[in-house]
């Protein structure tokens, strides 16, 4: 094991800052992280063991207020830079959610289990108050919600809210 990235998970819904924590090594114990989604990032470095070889814990709290994020899906990354010629290795990437971009003011979300005869639609009226934002409980459930009009029981959605 080099790096290894315990949180946030795959396709967590994550609100700013974003929380990342692990287990890594690094050259001179330097190990940098990156977030980003194609037109944007947020990247630095932080210290992690005691040198070369030595795995530590981190935990950082990264700031990307100041970022233009334009998609849902962001990458968490914490890699090591070659002392050899500068390049990247030993990349872990973790693909997650940025509930700023579904909903202002995002502060974190529920959890609803969808009962039998349910729609999105009516989901989104429960929580929401407006039926027609359904689309937000689509865009923090990537990986459960494929059709908007196929749903079914028992499946748990991420309902994000705002301030």
């Amino acid at each position: 094991m080099t790096n290894r990235i315990d949180q946030p998970r795959l396709l967590d819904l994550v609100g700013n800052p974003i929380l990342i924590a692990g287990i890594g090594t690094g050259f001179e114990a330097t190990l940098n992280y990156r977030i980003g989604e194609g037109h944007d990032e947020v990247s630095g470095h932080f210290m992690v063991g005691g040198g070369s070889g030595e795995h530590g814990q981190f935990q950082l709290k990264v700031n990307v207020s100041g970022a233009a994020f334009q998609r849902d899906r962001l990458f968490v990354q914490v890699l090591e830079i070659s002392p050899r010629d500068g390049s990247e290795i030993n990349v872990v990437t973790v693909p997650v959610i940025y509930g700023p971009r579904i909903v202002p003011g995002y502060i974190g979300y529920r959890e609803h289990m969808v009962a039998r005869g349910e729609t999105l639609s009516a989901i989104a009226e429960t929580h929401y108050g407006d039926a027609s934002l359904y689309r937000r409980i689509v865009r923090a459930n990537p990986a459960q919600i494929s059709d908007p009009d196929r749903i079914y029981p028992g499946q748990v959605f991420r309902i994000p809210i705002g301030a």
